[in-house]
């Protein structure tokens, strides 16, 4: 286990916290002017433009353009797409707080994944942490009862889809850098965008919008940037209990802002959740390194939204 600055970890988690928070809330604030899909293009033509800034300075531009898994990024940036357009549409129809928690599930699908992707193994907490993960579901969509919502499906594709993409992050990161990564998936996921997009929808935009349109923009790559530099500063069973704190954070957003109940199935199902990624992590923290950490400790399952 790595030694770790907690006073840096809690500063970058804060910043991650609140920057997810932003992500939902101006997702909300635009989509009574802009469908989902023109939202996704602001966020995508916004994190190219600071990209692009950010690359020229650093000198990584260039070399970032130069790709030889084209083919690679296509496929990661196609399923991060759909995973982001699932999430995107779930934030407009659930309470924000089961949006969150189910979203939690990613770390689960990641696993599952990687046994027949990656060759890498099973183990029994990583079987736990699925099976946890599956009982949460079921303890916040309550299958068969009248508050099952049907749109919390959305959720789950999201969540698989953003565990796909952790595998395809997992398998470009051996030659591309992590920049390169970010930059193809934001130059990638603008046509997509585009293409069921009114070409127009920027003149729909008024003065008002803009704290939006900025917190959809910018909240995207900052979310990430201070998760990444979390993980760089601390133990990922830190960083992980700590990024959990969304889930209540979330929800008490939403019930300031939207008026959304306080629902304690929600918090219950999150808690088995969690409590499966937590001692999955405990467990592969504490065996030798044979699998590459990121996947089995769940680190990088975070990258979805």
């Amino acid at each position: 286990m790595q030694t770790y600055d907690l006073g840096r970890v809690v500063f970058w988690m804060i910043g991650a916290l609140l920057s997810f928070s932003a992500m939902a809330v101006s997702i909300r604030g635009l989509a009574g002017t802009l469908s989902v899909f023109e939202i996704l293009a602001i966020r995508s033509g916004l994190g190219i433009l600071i990209l692009v800034v950010l690359g020229a300075r650093s000198g990584m531009l260039r070399k970032s353009l130069i790709t030889r898994r084209f083919g690679m990024h296509l496929v990661r940036n196609s399923l991060h797409f759909g995973g982001q357009y699932a999430w995107a549409s779930a934030v407009l129809l659930l309470p924000l707080a089961t949006v969150f928690a189910l979203e939690f599930t990613a770390p689960a699908w990641t696993a599952l994944l990687a046994a027949p992707l990656l060759g890498e193994r099973l183990t029994p907490s990583r079987i736990a942490a699925i099976v946890l993960g599956i009982a949460g579901v079921l303890i916040i969509l309550r299958p068969g009862l009248e508050s099952f919502r049907p749109a919390a499906l959305l959720v789950l594709v999201a969540a698989v889809g953003f565990a796909a993409t952790t595998i395809s992050t997992k398998m470009l990161i051996t030659t591309e850098t992590t920049f390169a990564v970010v930059l193809w998936m934001n130059i990638l996921q603008l046509p997509m965008a585009l293409v069921a997009s009114d070409l127009f929808f920027p003149a729909k935009l008024a003065m008002q919008h803009l704290p939006a349109v900025l917190g959809v923009g910018i909240s995207g790559l900052s979310a990430h940037y201070c998760l990444t530099n979390a993980f760089r500063s601390g133990d990922a069973t830190v960083v992980v209990t700590i990024d959990f704190l969304r889930i209540p954070l979330i929800a008490v957003v939403g019930w300031w802002l939207y008026g959304e109940p306080l629902d304690v199935f929600v918090f219950v199902g999150a808690a088995v959740i969690i409590g499966g990624v937590l001692w999955n992590l405990r467990v592969e923290a504490r065996r030798p390194p044979i699998d590459p950490p990121a996947t089995s400790g769940q680190a990088d399952a975070k990258v979805g939204n």
